[in-house]
């Protein structure tokens, strides 16, 4: 039950018809893995955290760099060195002292990452490496939790939305079968990105994740890209392949 400060601080969410006290409940009874605090862990993690999603985990090995800091919100110039998780948990728990934040300041993977995923009520991939993004989809469909997924280079960005919930829903998998690329082949460190497109992309993980959590609206579906050199947004519809390797039965 929330109180009146609770109330005062949700009150613009509250007021929409879609969440009510209800949905916002919910999100302070949820919790969301945030795997990646960097370009796009930033705003997804600081906009859920504003909105009152309740528990918060954030993931990632890497240390707070002068470039990052273009395009990396959660993070300021004292967080130099810092650890990534361990410094947007700080961001967010002065933004926010409602929201529990864990930092788990390591590379998740294996057991671990399946332990991570199966104690969440959604998960964010907000990291930058195929190997990544494989093994985060294959730990959501094994326990079952949604997947938002996002990525960013140079002037594009995308949007995908995977439920293992729904058995017509496909995975990333379906998406972009595994083919021995390697991590190298989009890199923001070789290829550049344009610091506000993680926002928008961040953010728009943020809506999603903030529908799946609050029972608000319909999620995602299919694979959105957008060109900011154009402004404009593509949808394409993503069909489940019933010979992927991860999610067909």
């Amino acid at each position: 039950m929330m109180n009146d400060a609770a109330l005062l601080r949700y009150s613009r969410q509250v007021m929409l018809p879609e969440v009510e006290i209800d949905g916002q409940e919910r999100l302070i009874d949820s919790h969301a893995l945030i795997i990646g605090a960097g370009g796009l862990g930033s705003p997804a993690a600081l906009y859920l955290a504003a909105a009152g999603v309740g528990h918060i985990t954030l993931v990632d090995a890497d240390s707070v760099e002068l470039s990052n800091l273009q395009r990396q919100i959660a993070h300021q110039q004292a967080s130099l060195g810092q650890n990534k998780a361990q410094s947007a948990q700080a961001t967010l728990e002065a933004l926010n002292p409602e929201c529990r934040v864990s930092a788990v300041a390591e590379h998740a993977e294996g057991e671990s990452l399946e332990r991570l995923v199966a104690t969440a009520d959604v998960v964010l991939d907000c990291t930058d490496r195929f190997s990544s993004r494989y093994a985060i989809n294959a730990a959501s469909q094994k326990a079952g939790v949604p997947l938002v997924s996002g990525a960013a280079i140079r002037f594009s960005g995308q949007l995908a939305v995977f439920d293992p919930r729904d058995a017509k829903a496909p995975c990333y998998a379906c998406l972009y079968p595994p083919d021995g690329q390697g991590d190298e082949a989009l890199s923001c460190a070789e290829s550049g990105v344009m610091a506000p497109l993680v926002g928008v992309i961040g953010c728009f993980q943020a809506v999603e994740a903030f529908k799946l959590l609050s029972g608000a609206g319909a999620v995602h579906q299919g694979l959105s890209l957008f060109d900011a050199l154009n402004g404009q947004w593509r949808h394409f519809n993503v069909p489940r392949d019933p010979a992927c390797p991860v999610c067909a039965r």
